[in-house]
């Protein structure tokens, strides 16, 4: 099958062909047909052995089945699906509660531990693997994963109907991120953003404001709008210094709930979390209750997050349009079409 593999730090993935992948007993295999670049892929290859030499990446997928494994009873060729991007015993508690990512037996699939969606086809756990209702494309089903994230996200929170929400960052998590936290019926979801062209997209996934951190104090800016602090942070951005900015920002009594994946030692300073009483919580990961409910609200058209993709191209730009998304852009969701 055709694929793209990551090699070295510095060096463009490469299109090559390489095995076609075989289930276990437990486990299908996809036809991938839209598969999307997440930011944490683009840091990976930035960062010395973030990625093995050889890895094929992507985690955020959609397909249909065209081989499924002998024990893995009720799935047929042909069914059209989106999976949770890990393989698992699917026994376990961890497992039979939706939280196989907490397995002892888990697998990351696209990180490292098992050949991603960056290729035709893609190995799955059948246990992880939901089908696509049949209002619900390709594309869309593609984007149910960077959707958990941010719906497992605003769940840590514990998010009451009324609060005013600041999101930290407007790329694919945090606009998930606004989009379930005004679902759930928060009053004021504030969107922070330094990339020209992303609040204007922002407003489309409920943001009620937003704020240009490049021109603006954030702090400021969102209590003039807001007339409070924010009750819930959502940090979305995972990079050096954006904690501590955090807990510049609240309110005393405030929540931060941790998003974005930074890959690099941080440091912040306690005490202005010590005099607000702060709660600080951080996640990992979704639950399979997650992609079950945004496969619902998807199926019902409660939620329409289509927006979020704003490209898909094939193999033979799959390369370069990855390598362009290392530079900050108005891009949100790029994804590679089959």
């Amino acid at each position: 099958m055709k694929a793209a593999v990551f090699h070295e730090k510095g060096r463009p993935l490469s299109i090559e062909t390489v095995p076609d992948p075989a289930p276990g007993p437990e486990e299908l295999v996809l036809r991938v047909r839209n598969a999307g670049i997440c930011g944490s892929d683009l840091h990976l290859v930035e960062r010395e052995g973030g990625v093995p030499k050889g890895t094929v990446m992507g985690h955020e997928f959609a397909g249909e089945v065209v081989a499924v494994g002998r024990n893995a009873a009720g799935w047929h060729e042909g069914e059209r699906v989106c999976a949770m991007p890990l393989l698992c015993c699917g026994r376990c508690a961890a497992c039979l509660s939706g939280d196989g990512v907490h397995c002892e037996a888990f697998k990351d699939i696209g990180v490292g531990g098992s050949p991603g969606s960056y290729a035709e086809f893609v190995r799955v756990s059948a246990h992880e693997t939901l089908r696509l209702p049949e209002a619900v494309d390709f594309p869309t089903g593609a984007i149910v994963e960077p959707l958990a994230v941010g719906l497992h996200g605003v769940n840590r929170a514990g998010l009451q109907r009324g609060e005013n929400v600041l999101v930290i960052g407007a790329g694919p998590i945090g606009l998930a991120t606004a989009l379930w936290a005004r679902f759930f019926g928060a009053r004021h979801v504030v969107v922070s953003e330094r990339a020209a062209g992303r609040l204007e997209l922002a407003a489309r996934f409920g943001a009620t404001g937003g704020i240009d951190a490049s021109q603006a104090d954030v702090r400021h800016a969102f209590k003039a709008m807001t007339g409070t602090p924010p009750d819930v942070i959502f940090e979305c951005v995972g990079l050096p210094g954006v904690l501590d900015e955090c807990l510049r920002i609240a309110g005393t009594n405030g929540r931060i709930v941790v998003i974005g994946v930074c890959m690099h030692p941080d440091t912040f300073t306690p005490l202005r979390a010590i005099v607000k009483e702060l709660q600080l919580s951080f996640c990992y990961y979704y639950r399979r209750q997650d992609f079950r409910f945004i496969l619902d609200m998807l199926g019902a058209q409660r939620i329409a997050p289509q927006a979020m993709i704003t490209e898909v191209v094939g193999f033979d730009r799959f390369a370069q349009v990855f390598e362009a998304l290392k530079k900050p852009s108005a891009q949100c969701k790029v994804q590679l079409g089959l």
